[in-house]
């Protein structure tokens, strides 16, 4: 079995994780154009969400409303980068 700390770990890299694909790709093509806010606030976002998944696999006891909270975090973390992304619902923190 996995333990605690382990676990936590490896969701706090997996941060490190994804902002690295931009940055890594931005060395290799146009197409890819992140500021440092742009890393600043997807990082933010990323490290909250992180949190919060390891403080519900912490707190909650039963498989299945781990489950349905981790799908629930990481369904509002992916609205609200589409949402800064392309502006999908029309807020004033849309990207277009």
């Amino acid at each position: 079995m996995i333990a605690q700390k382990q676990t936590s770990a490896f969701i706090y890299s997996a941060v490190t994780v994804v902002l690295s694909i931009p940055f890594i790709a931005m060395q290799f093509t146009k197409e890819v154009n992140w500021t440092v806010s742009d890393f600043l606030v997807m990082g933010g976002l990323l490290l909250i969400t992180a949190f919060a998944i390891d403080l519900v696999l912490k707190k909650v006891k039963t498989f299945k409303s781990r489950l349905i909270m981790v799908f629930g975090i990481l369904a509002v973390l992916f609205l609200i980068w589409v949402e800064l992304a392309v502006g999908i619902f029309g807020s004033p923190f849309a990207g277009n």
